[in-house]
């Protein structure tokens, strides 16, 4: 499996044009149930892929990356997101919400490219359009908001 991973890596990387990384994150399959517990707080949700920064993305362990496209596409999709996070083009953890959302608008772009070159139109994260972060005076005017505890 490590060279398929490695295969969807150079794609994340040919995609968006991040630099290739040293190092290759560490794909763990594990249960949705645990998906929903860490990524979505312990509600029920539709997340299939996960990537806290670091070094490990976590897959739901049902995606069947060798024989799905579309499967193997949310590998592309996560691995966007280790470059993004290997790249320090968005800044430092945590990301401001405006970052978050440009950092997954270009995740599913390059998702969306990647099954296109397969010959399959499949519009994901059209959910995307339709998000926006409310922002502060501050944020607003360029200024990184404080957050409670600097107060």
């Amino acid at each position: 499996m490590d060279e398929l991973y490695a295969v969807f890596l150079s794609w994340a990387v040919t995609i968006t044009g991040y630099s290739a990384p040293d190092q290759k994150p560490t794909i763990v399959p594990v249960p949705h149930s645990y998906l929903e517990q860490v990524a979505c707080k312990g509600r029920h949700c539709k997340v299939v892929g996960w990537f806290p920064p670091g070094e490990k993305i976590y897959i739901d362990e049902r995606l069947d990356v060798k024989g799905d496209l579309f499967a193997s596409s949310i590998v592309v999709h996560e691995m966007v997101h280790y470059l993004q996070h290997r790249s320090g083009k968005f800044g430092g953890v945590p990301y401001s919400c405006r970052d978050s959302l440009a950092m997954e608008r270009e995740a599913y772009q390059a998702q969306r490219e990647y099954l296109l070159r397969y010959g399959v139109y499949y519009p994901v994260g059209i959910s995307m359009n339709h998000v926006g972060c409310e922002l502060t005076t501050q944020e607003a005017e360029g200024k990184p908001a404080q957050s409670p505890e600097s107060h």
